[in-house]
């Protein structure tokens, strides 16, 4: 007899704002659908409930739980706040975080062509940022592969908690002549999407996840490969 799936509880980091509610719940939703064997949970480690471990508290009949990040790094909220929760259950594991992964270079490459990249544009990554130097890093190897991708440099640049500071990468990398576009290495709208927005580039791509648009299938490959793995 073949053993029963855990639950895949997505955790998410939350947001007040209603479009990246949206978002976020289009990705668990497409998770949702490309395997429908599972039984798929959301969570959410700050701003709106439920948090993981009341989620995890809900599953009944003795199942186990494996939780995946919905963060496109590991910062404090995989090695803390889920670490915690996971620790609460017995049985429950955490997946690795969504990135770094080729795959979301990708997927930032695909934005900046749409936004019309252009071959003389400077372009800046902006990431949320971390205390955690691992996730730190793992930014900035997003940051390279995108380099790579793009055929220039790509400076990784932090909205909070990391150096250099988003706004500053804008000023100290702009060239005279030249267009400045921003990179938004963020998974959906919120505080943060709106800080970049504001941080002085002269073209700014949106998240990785776009609300009333179907969720990308890297995304989704992604959690399920960190499901599975």
């Amino acid at each position: 007899m073949t053993a029963e799936a855990p639950v895949l509880v997505a955790a998410a980091h939350g947001t007040s704002s209603p479009a990246g509610r949206s978002a976020i719940g289009g990705l668990v939703a497409a998770v949702a659908a490309r395997r429908p064997d599972l039984t798929v949970r959301a969570a959410y480690v700050d701003v709106q409930p439920p948090d993981p471990a009341t989620v995890l508290a809900s599953i009944t009949g003795g199942r186990r739980a494996r939780l995946v990040p919905l963060l496109l790094s590991a910062g404090y909220h995989v090695y803390v706040d889920l670490s915690e929760a996971a620790e609460s259950v017995p049985g429950t594991t955490v997946a690795p975080a969504l990135g770094p992964d080729d795959r979301l270079a990708e997927l930032l490459h695909r934005r900046l062509v749409a936004a019309g990249l252009r071959d003389d544009d400077v372009v800046v990554l902006a990431a949320a940022g971390s205390s955690q130097s691992s996730a730190v890093d793992d930014c900035r190897v997003v940051a390279t592969a995108l380099s790579r991708l793009v055929g220039r440099r790509v400076t990784a640049a932090f909205l909070s908690a990391a150096e250099p500071r988003l706004a500053d990468a804008v000023v100290s990398q702009r060239v005279p002549g030249r267009r400045v576009v921003v990179a938004t290495y963020l998974l959906a709208p919120g505080f943060f999407a709106d800080l970049a927005a504001r941080a002085g580039g002269d073209v700014v791509t949106p998240p990785l996840l776009v609300p009333d648009e179907p969720a990308p299938d890297e995304l989704v490959d992604i959690v399920l490969q960190r499901f599975d793995g």
